[in-house]
């Protein structure tokens, strides 16, 4: 079993650092400092970042980063791979380092994406005080959001996101803009935190490596703030206000300066599984969300 607690960063690349640096702190408000061995720690709570910028040539996401409670549930973890077949990697010592944790599992799905498990997150006891006076982004034990990925190899995905990694469905979304041709599936996916999901699995590639990560304050006035940020500083626009019919998070997304989206958002629904039951929607918002402004 593996007891992923949520998504505790995310790794993104850029040629150029300063580009994320002003989209972090003018646009989402969001703190910025070096970290350790290059790049930029991206800080929205008390941990040290929950996004970790490095250099490179081509802008996309690089890697999810998840949690596991202990020592013993990290070790489990990797039994657990090595029972399935599963290759994995250690992460290098920059890497540990460069995380801040105690240890460093990688694994690839089918499709590609870069899984980081660690245990043992390092905290430097900071406040997070944010450069546009957001009051807080919503956290902590339920990791920094959400991160949705391409899954075009989407059967073996799914099964490796269930079987191997241990998540669980949460609704389904089968995406249908021809009506013709088969739907595209977005399937939602949970760990061991109350957040809908911290993890989707979408059935078509994405050139940047991501699809959106989302973030969460706890006011729909942040929301509101944070679009006039946009604005203000003409970054693209990827889907206008609206709310999401199954977490029913009110939000905007625009696009981040690696190329995937962002989603910035309030009232993410927190469920007690022990009561869920999985379902499929038809829709995607019960209002807004005209993904078609990011098209043109």
């Amino acid at each position: 079993m593996v007891d992923i607690r949520g998504l505790s960063y995310f790794v993104a690349q850029i040629a150029n650092l300063s580009d994320w640096q002003r989209y972090a702190e003018d646009v989402l408000g969001m703190m910025v400092t070096p970290a350790p061995g290059g790049g930029l720690y991206v800080k929205m709570d008390e941990r040290p970042f929950r996004m970790l910028i490095v250099e490179g040539t081509e802008p996309r996401y690089l890697a999810s980063g998840w949690e596991l409670g202990s020592e013993s549930a990290f070790s489990a973890a990797l039994k657990s791979f090595d029972r399935a077949g599963v290759r994995w990697e250690a992460g290098s010592a920059v890497e540990v380092e460069q995380r801040g944790v105690q240890a460093l599992a990688i694994v690839r799905d089918p499709s590609g994406n870069r899984h980081e498990l660690s245990w043992g997150h390092r905290s430097d006891c900071q406040p997070f005080v944010s450069p546009q006076g957001v009051p807080r982004f919503v956290t902590g034990d339920m990791g920094l959001g959400h991160t949705v990925l391409p899954a075009p190899n989407f059967e073996a995905t799914l099964a490796f996101a269930k079987d191997v990694l241990d998540f669980e469905l949460s609704d389904i979304f089968n995406f249908r803009p021809d009506p013709s041709a088969p739907p595209v599936r977005i399937h939602f996916l949970h760990c061991r935190n109350a957040r809908h999901h911290s993890l989707a699995l979408a059935e078509f590639p994405s050139p940047t490596g991501c699809v959106h990560v989302m973030v969460e304050v706890d006011s729909m006035t942040e929301v509101g703030r944070a679009h006039d940020r946009r604005q203000a500083h003409q970054v693209p626009l990827s889907a206008t206000l609206g709310q999401h019919l199954n977490d029913q998070m009110t939000s905007f997304y625009m696009k981040t300066p690696s190329g995937f989206d962002l989603e910035y958002g309030y009232g993410g629904l927190q469920v007690d599984w022990a009561e869920h039951s999985a379902f499929e929607f038809t829709r995607v918002s019960l209002w807004g969300h005209d993904f078609s402004v990011g098209q043109q």
